[in-house]
């Protein structure tokens, strides 16, 4: 519901005087500082403007601008924020103090402003509008700033128009004081989180893997880690393009003996006024200055001239034609597909840096898992265990071994310890959720992990985690069931590869779905997106299936991709879609 375009201008002008002067939007708050909270929140932003102290750090798609007089208040600020912003219709505008911002709280806001207010502000706990977590309409922002006499040192009040909406959110508190600091330190921010923050907490948390040296083949899967550049040139030397013949000097030219053939070392020269036949990829004689084709050429006895109807063309291919020795073929951070690997080949290249291919390995859990054998009363057959690494490398990771693990209380403690898996991700299926035999999240707490993403607000899928190890091994924890599991590992895994090897932020693919509003209606678990199985229709629009049993993957048979709907979207309102390998 969130689909019109917006700038952000986010306000992190440094300066704490409650806490002694210190760069306050650069203190961090569970693992990451508060402007990179605010940044987080608004990454959808079409354009996103940072006021304050210029900082290195930042992406250098996101524009910096300083108020001047530098500490002359957040109007000011605002102001200079908006003269920098793109020309989207909506302004978010938020300060870098909210240590426990989400998208969904932006969203929010977006959402409130389509009904046609000027601007929507959040209340927070205390009931207290926080003027600086605000969406506006750009045109009544520049107005209100316009109208003001003087920027400098303005309260936010001064700009609020009459017509604004406001939005009761909880975890929105601002950081004024140390008392502030320490409370959202102690607080629990371990909750699920939105699809959105999701992603950006993997790739932000996420090291990347150590650049390797690999022949083009065995870098299939990986990215490039630095700039892929040719060694030789294409072609090497002047070769034909065509079946023909080569000729020396203006025609008519008289016809030799010799053949020139593809991967032939024979010297062959060429005197002017002489031709030889030459196949397709052969080198040009010694003295040749020109191919015709056989269609362009006729022949007399020996005499060959060109057909007075044929062009005036020259069928050789010049060394270099395609590229130079060291020019630039592929920058760093490509994918290294099947096709990066056969241009390296062409390019003479037979070593490429490159991060990845990711490993995975595959860990099903459950006493009542069997995957071969007759089944015993009680148990269920491993219908996704040995189908996973498909979905796996559809996603960018290269599954190499499976584990099957009992439930067992310390079965995960042996499982994470440092050496016992080599692999770069550890999937596992189930023991996700809170039941008497899901003992993930502890066990990972035992072993030291850093929580990446404890459960991600979607339907299904919400139980998931995210980890890293001490030793820089990547977690991801699927739900048991089998459609779960897969619509997690669509949903999650491409980030995780992203973060691991450094290619570029996965673009989200969408589309209509003509029965949206039938398969999450308004009302149901708000914020809440439902991913459900869907088919491309002749005319390119989609329809999903409303009901689907998760226990095995038959909704998946047929289907085209997995759509994620957010709940009150109308029929034919866009989705994100999570295509489905074939």
């Amino acid at each position: 519901m969130t689909a019109e375009p917006f700038d952000a201008i986010v306000l992190a002008g440094g300066s704490g005087s409650r806490m002694g002067g210190v760069d306050k939007p650069a203190l961090e708050v569970h693992g990451r500082s508060m402007l990179t909270t605010a940044l987080a929140a608004v990454a959808g932003a079409a354009a996103t403007v940072v006021v304050g102290p210029r900082r290195p750090e930042l992406d250098s798609t996101i524009r910096q601008v300083q108020e001047s007089p530098r500490g002359s208040g957040p109007v000011s600020a605002l102001a200079a924020g908006l003269r920098e912003a793109g020309g989207s219709a909506v302004v978010a505008v938020l300060a870098a103090d909210l240590p426990t911002l989400t998208a969904d709280a932006v969203d929010r806001l977006r959402d409130t402003l389509r009904g046609g207010t000027d601007a929507a502000f959040a209340i927070d706990e205390t009931g207290r509008v926080q003027f600086l977590l605000g969406v506006w309409r750009r045109d009544v922002l520049a107005a209100r700033l316009a109208a003001l006499d003087g920027l400098s040192n303005q309260a936010m009040k001064s700009l609020v128009p009459h017509g604004f909406a406001t939005v009761q959110m909880s975890g929105i508190s601002d950081c004024d004081t140390a008392e502030d600091l320490a409370a959202a330190r102690a607080a629990d921010d371990a909750g699920p989180a939105s699809i959105v923050d999701a992603r950006a907490a993997i790739r932000r948390r996420i090291e990347t893997l150590p650049a390797l040296e690999l022949s083009p083949l065995a870098a299939v899967g990986g990215v490039l880690a630095q700039p892929l550049v040719s060694v030789d040139a294409l072609p090497r030397l002047d070769t034909s393009a065509m079946d023909g013949y080569a000729v020396s000097g203006p025609g008519p030219w008289q016809l030799d003996a010799a053949v020139r053939y593809a991967g032939s070392a024979d010297e062959v020269v060429l005197d002017p006024g002489h031709a030889v036949r030459i196949a397709t990829g052969a080198h040009l004689p010694t003295g040749a200055t020109a191919v015709i084709r056989d269609e362009h050429a006729g022949l007399d006895g020996q005499t060959l001239s060109r057909r007075p109807d044929a062009p005036d063309r020259d069928d050789t291919r010049r060394r270099g034609e395609d590229w130079a020795p060291g020019a630039p073929l592929a920058p760093g951070g490509t994918p290294v597909t099947a096709a990066l690997a056969s241009l390296a080949r062409s390019a003479e290249v037979t070593e490429l840096l490159v991060r990845g291919p990711v490993r995975a390995h595959v860990v099903v859990t459950g006493d009542e898992i069997r995957r071969d054998g007759p089944l015993r009363d009680g148990q269920t057959r491993d219908s996704l265990g040995p189908v996973l690494p498909h979905y796996l490398s559809w996603c960018g990771l290269r599954a190499e071994a499976d584990t099957h693990l009992r439930d067992t209380a310390g079965g995960f403690d042996e499982l994470l310890a440092a050496g016992t898996i080599d692999a770069d991700v550890i999937v596992i299926v189930g023991a996700t959720g809170g039941g008497a035999a899901d003992h993930l999240r502890h066990a990972l707490g035992r072993a030291g992990a850093r929580m990446v993403v404890n459960g991600v607000r979607c339907r299904p899928g919400g139980s998931q985690v995210v980890a890293v190890l001490p030793d820089e091994r990547v977690v991801l924890g699927l739900p048991g069931n089998p459609y779960a599991a897969v619509a997690t590992v669509l949903l999650t895994a491409p980030s995780i590869a992203a973060a691991l090897t450094g290619a570029p932020r996965p673009v989200p693919v969408s589309g209509a779905v003509a029965n949206a509003a039938e398969l999450a209606p308004a009302g149901t678990r708000a914020h809440t997106p439902r991913i459900v199985p869907v088919t491309r229709q002749p005319d390119g629009a989609w329809v999903g299936v409303s009901q689907v049993r998760t226990a095995h993957l038959g909704a998946l048979v047929g289907a085209d991709a997995l759509a994620v709907i957010e709940p009150g979207t109308p029929d034919g309102g866009h989705a994100e879609l999570l295509l489905l390998p074939r």
